[in-house]
């Protein structure tokens, strides 16, 4: 259990804490980050570029129709190493990009921000510094609730002066991309900020490369992004899909996120004994929540999906041929063929045939006794209906 407190800020109280028969406190793990960190740390790893496809758990209210479950797939990619700044970051960036498209979910963004320029928007505004993870919290429900409802919690719950809040307003609700970085470069009171300063250079560096990778079209610097979680240190950033009008579909349904990620540099050393740190980047994609997009997308195309693999169908037009259909399922599937029989003795043709269509086998591979004597197989294509022997 303590190697996942003290990670995430706020959503420690998402994770689901169990004990075992000894009585040890467990819990079950609520991302792939902190399990990847704690790796690097005990393995003394210090540069590794990998991904990794796994369940993850959280103790959150389940909304099945956003694709927003308790136990749940992510694929994280990770780049950990010393390397110079925001290479490794643009190329998450690219890979995060280059899924979305590929997967033709629609429109995205990616949002990007920065935990320094976050902070040092926070400093500037006279928070003080241990209610800086706090208020990040706060600003990263921005996407959800209106500001209106942010700043008063902010102000009820966190304990953040009015005037501190106000003033936070006017950066968090800015987006854009190099003019902005530009301006809050030339800005009086950030300009002063170290964290600040490096955060923005860093953001230059970042959208020069995302440029060259021709990407900057998706990418969006916005000041609302925080991301909850407590180990971010650098580039944050969450994709969002845009919301298609749906002419079949009355109510639109909003997914909201569906991949985030950022930089955390100092993950690693809390999981080493002698506090070495080790640089990562990474990114989460949410694998259920683009499921949901998918399925609602056959379903309003009226498509049919196929959910097997199957490639032919063993079948026989008569009783007393289960011996064969066994000896030549048993031949295909040692050819490495895809194949499946009804697992009845005497199944009527029609109904065989049937299982086809309603799974979208295309062949079927027919013998019954004429077959047998002759030493042939009928090979049918389901759809056309045509037959060859062979």
């Amino acid at each position: 259990q303590e190697t996942l407190m003290g990670k995430y800020g706020e959503d420690t109280k998402l994770i689901y804490e169990l004990q075992d028969q000894g009585g040890e406190l467990l819990a079950l793990r609520y991302d792939l980050t902190v399990p990847f960190a704690r790796y690097l740390a005990m393995n003394k790893i210090t540069n590794i570029k990998r991904y990794h496809i796994a369940k993850v758990y959280r103790r959150d209210n389940p909304a099945m129709t956003r694709g927003r479950y308790r136990e749940f797939y992510q694929c994280d990619f990770d780049i950990a190493g010393q390397f110079d700044p925001m290479i490794p970051d643009a190329e998450c960036l690219k890979i995060v990009h280059e899924i979305l498209s590929d997967l033709q979910l629609g429109d995205f963004i990616i949002k990007v921000n920065d935990r320094r320029i976050l902070n040092g928007v926070f400093a500037v505004c006279g928070v003080p510094e241990s209610k800086f993870i706090p208020a990040c919290c706060t600003v990263d429900k921005l996407d959800k609730v209106p500001w209106e409802e942010v700043r008063s919690e902010m102000v009820g719950e966190k304990g953040l002066s009015p005037e501190a809040a106000d003033r936070i307003g006017e950066y968090v609700q800015l987006h854009g991309a190099l003019d902005l970085i530009e301006r809050l470069c030339q800005d009086p009171k950030l300009s002063q900020n170290k964290l600040a300063k490096e955060g923005l250079g860093d953001m230059k560096l970042l959208f020069e490369y995302l440029t060259v990778f021709g990407i900057t079209g998706k990418i969006s610097f916005d000041l609302s992004l925080a991301r909850g979680l407590d180990y971010y240190t650098g580039v944050i950033f969450e994709a969002v899909l845009l919301q298609q009008e749906n002419e079949h579909v009355e109510e639109p349904v909003s997914v909201g996120s569906v991949a985030g990620g950022g930089r955390y540099d100092g993950l690693v050393g809390m999981f080493d004994p002698k506090g070495r740190k080790v640089p990562c980047v990474g990114v989460s994609i949410g694998v259920e929540r683009i499921f949901s997009i998918l399925e609602q997308r056959l379903e309003a195309s009226g498509e049919k999906l196929r959910a097997t693999e199957t490639q032919v169908l063993v079948a026989t037009p008569h009783k007393h041929l289960l011996a064969a259909r066994l000896k030549l399922i048993s031949e295909l599937w040692d050819a490495g063929i895809k194949a499946e029989m009804l697992y009845k003795k005497d199944p009527k043709l029609l109904k065989q045939l049937q299982y086809c269509e309603d799974t979208g086998i295309p062949l079927a591979a027919i013998v019954g006794e004429q077959e047998l004597a002759d030493g042939v197989v009928k090979l049918r294509d389901v759809a056309t209906r045509e037959e060859v022997r062979m």
